[in-house]
């Protein structure tokens, strides 16, 4: 199976290698960079850059750490024929301005959340890729807005070794200590400060407990494969946490998933969306 590199972007906690299998190199729509389609929101003193494709019920995308929604063009390309798909950049990712000096998932699920309002949704399903996942779950507990479903792929409830892999665990603090190195330097080939508030929500966040995510009312389909940054025992974990899930390891699976399998990840996420929720007390 040949490897290709990711094309610049962290997903969660490192840079991984990405399969050709069952991908297009190229999609016609330039997902992510659709003047056609891409709109501003002001949300809590930042302009948030979201774009919208197809009709019926809403499905909010929401992408990893570092990302941006030409993360998610496998699952826009995917469900824009079955529903009304919204992909928004989080802050300070993309086109999202960052106007803040702390950066949390609080504070991004609440910006989703005023997207939601601002679009006059009464309800909205979510599909969260890793910190996409988190602001999920943030938005479920929060219950601010009517969320119908959540499918989250390879989330975290804490940034530990109880929760990641310690190969992915090191990574990042590698990643941190180099960005440290390049602040120090004055090196100016990228924005070294917002990479700083990236590594922070790797190495201290999230911290959600389990009486947290008790208040999810909404169905959630925990998602992860079973070679991914996060435990397999650690989804086992947020699957039984929950009052209402699902749960699926796909095997030979990471955490790229969503664009290395994205045919099988899209077809799983699909059939939880499309499916009555069914499940034994």
């Amino acid at each position: 199976m040949s490897k290709i590199p990711l094309y610049k972007v962290f997903f969660f906690f490192l840079i991984f290698q990405l399969s050709n299998t069952n991908a297009q190199d190229k999609f016609k729509i330039p997902y992510g960079n659709n003047e056609a389609v891409g709109k501003y929101v002001k949300i809590n003193t930042a302009k948030i850059y979201y774009e919208e494709y197809g009709k019926g019920e809403p499905l909010l995308l929401i992408h990893s750490c570092g990302a941006d929604i030409k993360a998610m063009e496998y699952q826009i390309d995917y469900f824009k024929n079955k529903y009304r798909v919204i992909a928004a950049d989080s802050r300070g990712q993309g086109k999202s301005e960052l106007k803040t000096t702390s950066l949390t998932y609080d504070k991004m699920a609440k910006d989703m959340e005023k997207l939601v309002t601002h679009l006059k949704l009464d309800s909205i399903n979510i599909l969260g890729w890793s910190d996409g996942g988190i602001i999920a779950l943030k938005m479920g507990i929060n219950n601010n807005v009517n969320i119908k479903k959540i499918v989250t792929m390879g989330v975290n409830l804490r940034p530990d070794t109880t929760a990641i892999n310690t190969w992915a665990y090191d990574k990042v603090r590698k990643m941190n200590a180099k960005t440290l190195n390049m602040i120090i330097n004055g090196d100016t080939s990228k924005n070294w400060k917002k990479e700083l508030l990236l590594d922070n929500l790797l190495m201290n966040q999230p911290n959600i407990s389990h009486a947290e995510l008790k208040k999810v009312t909404a169905p959630v389909l925990v998602m992860i494969g079973d070679r991914d940054i996060v435990k397999n025992e650690h989804a086992v974990e947020v699957f039984n946490a929950l009052p209402k899930a699902q749960l699926c390891i796909m095997p030979g699976g990471d955490h790229g998933a969503p664009r290395n399998n994205s045919l099988i990840f899209n077809e799983i996420a699909n059939k939880f969306l499309s499916k009555e929720f069914d499940y034994l007390e």
